[in-house]
């Protein structure tokens, strides 16, 4: 299965991407840990991440297409769950673009849809630093703006799962589990 996980900040993609990975056996692919990994590692994309990490800037989309474009390579054959890119139309087309050079493509992209007053509730409650009602609403604002326009353009690919984020994990799970089968 080649997935990809989709949702608002808050939604819980970080926790059902876990699930999935230990029920379905799918390799999950964080873009978040993968940065942090190449840094670790020394690699040189991960170098040159480490210098917008450092300064608090996004890392430019080619550096983090390169990491992903050996991540799949390296998980072609068993398959790949990927939380936290695409974030944006571009980042989707590149997606599709990688895949199909390998003669691939996306089995199912899971959206978790959550109502936002239910995801400021979560994001405050996590008790992290950057958690405020300012810096979420920001955040919110930018998914809806960059993120949310890839629903359209994985539903016209006939790929899109919309999942009721809503409910405990396991229950969430289930759903998702049930829609991509």
């Amino acid at each position: 299965m080649r997935a990809v996980l989709l949702g608002p900040p808050g939604a819980g993609k970080g926790t059902q991407a876990e699930l999935i990975r230990d029920r379905l056996s799918v390799p999950h692919i964080s873009t978040g840990e993968l940065l942090r990994s190449a840094v670790e590692e020394g690699s040189d994309l991960g170098l040159q991440a480490k210098g917008y990490m450092d300064r608090g800037e996004l890392v430019p989309d080619d550096l983090v297409v390169g990491l992903i474009r050996e991540r799949i390579a390296k998980n072609a054959e068993r398959g790949f769950l990927l939380d936290g890119f695409p974030r944006n139309l571009a980042q989707g087309e590149t997606l599709e673009k990688m895949l199909e050079e390998n003669g691939l493509r996306l089995d199912h992209v899971v959206n978790l849809e959550v109502p936002e007053a239910e995801l400021v509730k979560r994001m405050m409650g996590r008790g992290r630093a950057d958690d405020n009602e300012e810096t979420i609403r920001s955040r919110l604002a930018v998914y809806h703006e960059e993120t949310a326009p890839l629903c359209d353009f994985y539903r016209q690919r006939s790929v899109l799962r919309e999942i009721d984020g809503m409910g405990t994990p396991e229950e969430i799970s289930a759903r998702v589990i049930a829609a991509v089968g």
